[in-house]
């Protein structure tokens, strides 16, 4: 397997005397098997040198798996200039994150109108096929695939494929859901679940490329920005017994002689584990090659959960309840998260409307302000977790604090049964993003639960467990 790195800088293409080293182009990598299949991650500008490559080569007709992260402009830029869109016989599939009111392809043609450019997507000669993504697996010309959310301000998938027995992980842009452990030894296994998880994507990766963006010193002026300092990339690929980690996605402000000290560090940082990766920067045109055993059997797709999305996982509607005893947390929401993403907002202000709401109906997701009156929030996940009800039990929890939390803080939210928190101090796009990929998680296991129960030809139990379970007076009787 060959990795090639077309585009390695982030946010915004800077090329000129400063970055000539580790170059300027937005984000694009190829991925080539030994027997010539090739997949292609982002098409930031890099794509455009990769397509004319490919334009010079004998293949015809050219067939293209493009894989996108997300669609902020650095990583999709480069699309409209990628020539072998252009030549008919060509194909040309895409896969990318599904999103509510907002498809992929509306996405990569919204920067191909007459006001931008002056060829739209319809009038390319390749065929196109776009492929709507959430998390789970898929293959793709006999590459198992599986895909992750990343913590960013805008819908984004992290990919890791296998194949004749070697992993290789993608994950451009990533901010840690939380720093902690701080203080504690290299490489320590983070304490936050969805960090936790994180590090399992990337685990016994060959070779891991991650979003290295800041350091810890300028974390703190771009916390919610959706990249991650260096050192925690280092310690994840630690922790994941990755055995190579490229450090990705530049900042457009370091030049080559300050993107050498940081490698240097990184390092430094990565030298006293037991299991200490290679460490080294994404260059433009950087070849790296691994090894493929033709032997090694390929992991098989149809196990796990697909990645694939259905139509109703996206079109089903998505109710989110807001447990607040104040009304700004569901103006923010209302007026930042589109009308046409089908979700409807519900909005609980004290204990007894919360009960209701979270019963009659149970929500695909809960909002839960931790300073809840009456009740401590998490009460209320301690409450709902117990619950026999699997429809109300399993309802993600995302918890809003006050404060920045503390590791103990983390630790308790989690033991609670808390899903996932975010500090109000949060940027709108950082809870715009956190909200759809947790419904687009919900609505992938109400359409999994309704599938297995048909194959098993299931109707549930009686209606009222089904509705309410075990323990529903638990609020009246504290409150009364």
């Amino acid at each position: 397997m060959q990795i090639r790195f077309f585009g390695v800088r982030g946010s915004l293409a800077k090329p000129g005397p400063s970055t000539v080293r580790y170059g300027g182009n937005t984000s694009c990598v190829q991925v080539k098997m030994n027997d010539g299949r090739r997949l292609i991650f982002d098409s930031g500008t890099g794509i455009h040198d990769l397509g004319q490559e490919m334009m010079k080569s004998s293949e015809s007709p050219i067939k293209v798996n493009l894989l996108i992260t997300h669609t902020h402009w650095d990583h999709i830029q480069g699309f409209p200039f990628f020539t072998p869109l252009y030549i008919l016989g060509n194909e040309v599939n895409i896969y990318g994150p599904g999103r509510m009111g907002g498809y992929l392809s509306n996405i990569l043609s919204g920067q191909m109108v007459s006001s931008y450019f002056p060829v739209n997507l319809e009038s390319l000669g390749a065929t196109v096929k776009f492929v709507e993504l959430g998390e789970g697996v898929f293959e793709v010309d006999g590459v198992h695939v599986s895909t992750f959310y990343t913590n960013h301000p805008s819908q984004a998938l992290g990919y890791s494929l296998e194949t004749g027995g070697v992993k290789f992980v993608y994950i451009p842009d990533h901010e840690p859901h939380s720093l902690h452990a701080m203080g504690s030894e290299v490489g320590a296994f983070p304490v936050h679940h969805e960090d936790q998880n994180h590090v399992k994507f990337m685990e016994d990766a060959d070779l891991v490329i991650h979003d290295a963006q800041y350091t810890l010193e300028e974390y703190p002026s771009k916390v919610g920005w959706g990249h991650s300092p260096y050192e925690r990339v280092v310690d994840y690929a630690i922790a994941a017994r990755a055995k190579r980690l490229a450090l990705f996605h530049h900042d457009p402000l370091r030049n080559d002689e300050e993107m050498d000290g940081l490698v240097e560090k990184a390092r430094q940082r990565a030298s006293g584990a037991e299991f200490a990766p290679e460490v080294f920067a994404s260059k433009d045109n950087l070849v790296i090659e691994l090894v493929e055993n033709p032997i090694a059997r390929i992991p098989d797709s149809s196990k796990g959960e697909s990645a694939l999305l259905v139509s109703s996982s996206v079109k089903r509607e998505k109710k989110v309840l807001i447990v607040d005893g104040g009304c700004q947390m569901i103006r923010l929401l209302e007026s930042t998260l589109q009308e046409d993403e089908g979700i409807t907002f519900h909005h609980a202000c004290d204990a007894k409307q919360m009960e209701t709401a979270i019963f009659e109906k149970p929500p695909d997701l809960i909002l839960l302000d931790l300073e809840f009156p009456g009740v401590h929030g998490l009460d209320v996940c301690r409450f709902i977790r117990q619950n026999t009800n699997s429809k109300v039990n399993n309802v993600p929890i995302i918890v809003i604090a006050g404060k920045r939390f503390e590791q103990d803080d983390i630790l308790e939210c989690f033991a609670a049964g808390a899903t996932d928190y975010m500090t109000k101090e949060f940027a709108v796009f950082g809870l715009q993003s956190r909200v759809r990929d947790w419904l687009m998680r919900s609505s992938f296991q109400v359409d999994r639960r309704k599938e297995l129960r048909r194959s098993r030809g299931e109707r549930g139990g009686p209606k009222e467990e089904r509705r309410y379970g075990k323990g529903r007076r638990i609020f009246d009787k504290e409150n009364s």
